[in-house]
């Protein structure tokens, strides 16, 4: 669901996108925004280069429009309208919408950055296919045992066998990753962290068995040593490739920004919400 609008451009304008998922309550909060948006001066619509994205539903509708403008990640700010379950990318509830825009009213473009993965893999053939991801990236062998090598800044650092190898950035970390054993890192810590899928360990075959994080600036690298098909994720994209030589892992150069608000949830306290709740006294 998307949006344009007329509005005078000749005035000083906040550019505004609405995307939102397919749930009654989702286009329901977009029908409001779109109306109050559209009337006033100071907000042109458009999904062409905007200013700000306004994502209405869950974190999977975010990560969709981060996608959708991972092209323009210098010039955009993204926030969220929580429409579903709890959210850690969303600032504010279905019922906040004039909150929201009496905000963006005195919006003085402040942001918060969060550092984002870049992935790189490149195929048997040569081929490179180069992707971003603001949650986590996955990369497993389909029909057996996966068996890899992983390299930290080009030296070897064990040979994995088990399921495959999740790479998350500190955003992520809630996510796949926690479900996995891995820490919790608060999102702006410029590192990533790799976490092992049922990874196989006895006598004869060993790996580290924890998770490892590895600060910007250094690489991880996993070679497969099997040929065969292996799908790669990269948040809620999906890719299926034969033979892959190598898959690598850093942090990238670009940073995701959300607006500042004073609406805006401090980390911990999403946290809290999301795994423990309220603590009885």
């Amino acid at each position: 669901m998307t949006q344009m609008n007329f509005t005078d451009k000749s005035k000083k304008t906040l550019r505004v996108a609405l995307v939102a998922n397919g749930k009654y309550q989702s286009k329901r909060v977009w029908h409001k925004l779109f109306q109050a948006l559209r009337d006033e001066d100071k907000f042109y619509l458009t999904k062409h280069h905007p200013d700000v994205v306004i994502s209405i539903g869950g974190d999977g509708m975010l990560l969709s429009a981060f996608h959708m403008y991972e092209k323009e990640l210098e010039t955009v700010r993204f926030v969220g309208i929580h429409t579903g379950h709890l959210g850690f990318y969303t600032d504010y509830l279905d019922s906040e919408v004039d909150k929201l825009i009496a905000d963006l009213r005195e919006d003085k473009g402040e942001t918060i950055s969060y550092p984002i993965l870049r992935v790189t893999m490149t195929l048997s053939d040569g081929r490179k296919v180069k992707a971003r991801a603001l949650n986590e990236a996955t990369i497993k062998r389909i029909e057996k045992t996966m068996v890899a090598d992983i390299k930290v800044n080009g030296g070897l650092f064990e040979r994995f066998r088990g399921d495959g190898l999740s790479v998350a950035t500190p955003t992520g970390s809630t996510a796949y990753n926690k479900s996995l054993g891995g820490a919790i890192l608060h999102p702006t810590i410029q590192a990533m962290q790799m976490t092992e899928i049922a990874s196989l360990n006895n006598r004869v075959f060993r790996t580290l068995g924890s998770p490892i994080i590895v600060p910007r600036g250094e690489k991880i690298e996993v070679v497969p040593k099997r040929l065969g098909q292996y799908l790669v994720t990269v948040d809620n994209k999906t890719y299926r490739h034969k033979d892959i030589a190598k898959i690598e892992f850093d942090i990238d150069r670009k940073k995701i920004q959300f607006i500042n608000s004073a609406n805006h949830t401090g980390f911990w306290e999403r946290v809290r919400d999301a795994f423990i709740g309220e603590s009885e006294e």
